[in-house]
């Protein structure tokens, strides 16, 4: 603890008594300052204890000591020492009565105790008090090395909330939470997932404070480069002191350091995955599995899915939107206990392999309908497969990644196409266009009215080719229908007996919208 006035008036070798101002002697000294001037104010800097003899104060004049004490209190100054038997036998009635009316304390100094023992004294106990903090800073340094290096960085957060008498919160670079001490904080330090989000988007290092109901709550970016990797937040119930202070930075250099580190392992990690990838691509699962080895290996033993991600094109996001999304990504893998492998194929692209069913998809998923267009992605997931089939995995995701661009979707999944009909992918302009020009030539003849071709080889097509039953339909003679075909093949140049030819005109009087019945 700082000295105080308490701590001075008890200290027996100054023999200083309380004249005024006794219900704030609790008060903190800063520093003990000597001046003789009738306004000190702007040599002050707050917290200091004034000595004074009062050589130049007009110190029995009420109204002057009145104005005296109140600029006293305005500059922050905690307490004036007057000493008596130097110009005054004893503190002047004027002086005293106005401390009183202020509540500012007033130590009265004997003869023989010089201002210089009272400033060394204070000097002694901030001193003391520093050298307190920086021992007790260097064991919770030595602690929470301890804790870091034997129990991982939830024991660091828990010692560090120990310390503070509070709560601390670790967060991931999604802004997640993924360590919160004590259990009661958790609400508290996910409410707090904004701020720290916010903070993510500075250069790191970067701070906030962020004042609750409740505490004050300090957040620290982690990271030693630009982007940053995690957040710590540290709520108490008051600004930190000294010894917390040390706490707090010692818990960020160690959570930082494990952070790098695991970006370390990461880009290690990744290294690996990229080998396990291409192997599985093409064709060979077994490799695949014994690179892997305790790594990935779980990871191909169970149904999977493969993730294709792209930047969305247009405005680009503040952040690059692919690392992002693997952060992101990699992070729901972590609090799952899930293994992910994710693969960047240069800046443009991002291959995700990760359990069917898992918390990566689920979150590729949310984050998809949440962010992704904020983000600047496309994603396309493919159906579930097995190692043999991760070629094929791939194909689907890539046609997936295809339709969500064309659909301006954030993430389509190869089962919805499976599962759906192939006549909304005729929404493309270019397919729109090959049509157009497919029937231009018909639909000029009709237009002419020499005929209704383009009707007459919808009913046949809509009948398969059955001349009595699309006559009907038309409402014409089987003669005039099959007269109206020949006209079709002619003008277009083209063999209605050739199934290609028929699927064609098929889908393109439905991408025109006159293929309904």
């Amino acid at each position: 603890m700082p000295p105080t006035l308490a701590s001075l008036a008890q200290h027996s070798a100054l023999k200083l008594v309380v004249r005024a101002g006794e219900d704030r002697l609790d008060t903190p000294v800063r520093w003990a300052h000597v001046s003789e001037l009738a306004d000190p104010v702007p040599y002050m800097e707050g917290g200091e204890l004034l000595l004074t003899t009062a050589l130049t104060l007009d110190a029995e004049d009420l109204e002057a000591m009145r104005r005296y004490v109140r600029r006293l209190l305005a500059a922050g100054v905690v307490g004036l020492g007057f000493a008596v038997g130097v110009n005054y036998d004893e503190i002047p009635a004027a002086l005293l009565e106005a401390a009183r009316e202020e509540h500012l304390p007033l130590l009265e100094v004997p003869r023989r105790t010089p201002f210089l023992a009272i400033s060394k004294a204070v000097s002694a106990a901030i001193s003391a008090d520093q050298y307190r903090a920086v021992t007790a800073g260097f064991e919770v340094q030595r602690e929470l090395t301890r804790a870091a290096l034997a129990e991982g960085p939830d024991a660091v957060v828990a010692r560090l909330a120990a310390h503070v008498d509070g709560w601390a919160a670790l967060y991931d670079t999604s802004g997640k939470p993924v360590a919160v001490s004590p259990e009661w904080a958790a609400r508290r330090a996910a409410r707090l997932t904004p701020d720290v989000e916010r903070l993510r988007e500075r250069p790191a290092p970067a701070s906030a404070v962020v004042g609750g109901t409740d505490d004050r709550v300090e957040l620290q970016s982690l990271g030693t480069g630009r982007r940053v990797r995690g957040a710590l937040a540290v709520g108490t119930g008051a600004p930190l002191g000294t010894a917390e202070r040390y706490a707090v930075h010692s818990a960020i250099a160690l959570l930082t350091l494990t952070t790098e580190r695991s970006r370390s392992l990461q880009a290690a990690e990744q290294r690996l995955g990229t080998a396990v990838l291409r192997m599985m691509l093409a064709g060979q699962p077994d490799h695949a599995r014994a690179v892997a080895g305790d790594v990935y290996g779980g990871l191909l033993d169970a149904p999977f899915r493969l993730l294709v991600a792209e930047p969305a094109g247009g405005e680009p996001p503040a952040a690059p939107p692919l690392p992002v999304l693997a952060e992101a990504l990699e992070a729901a893998a972590a609090r799952a206990g899930e293994a992910v492998l994710a693969v960047p194929e240069g800046e443009q692209r991002l291959v995700v392999l990760a359990g069917d069913g898992g918390a990566v998809v689920t979150a590729c998923e949310g984050y998809a309908e949440r962010e992704a267009e904020e983000a600047g992605v496309v994603v396309g997931l493919s159906a579930p497969a097995g190692p043999i089939a991760a070629a094929a995995a791939y194909k689907q995701a890539e046609q997936a990644l295809s339709v969500a661009r064309r659909r301006g979707r954030a993430l389509v999944e190869h089962e919805d196409l499976a599962a759906g009909s192939v006549l909304p992918l005729l929404a493309d302009d270019a397919v729109r266009a090959f049509a157009d020009g497919m029937l231009r030539a018909l639909r000029d003849h009709d237009a002419t009215g020499r005929g209704d071709l383009v009707a007459s080889l919808r009913a046949w097509l809509s009948r398969h080719g059955q001349w009595d039953a699309a006559a009907a339909d038309l409402g014409v003679h089987r003669h005039t229908l099959r007269y109206r075909m020949r006209r079709v093949e002619e003008i277009l140049g083209r063999s209605l007996d050739d199934p290609d030819v028929r699927m064609e005109l098929w889908l393109a009087l439905k991408a025109t919208g006159e293929g309904a019945g």
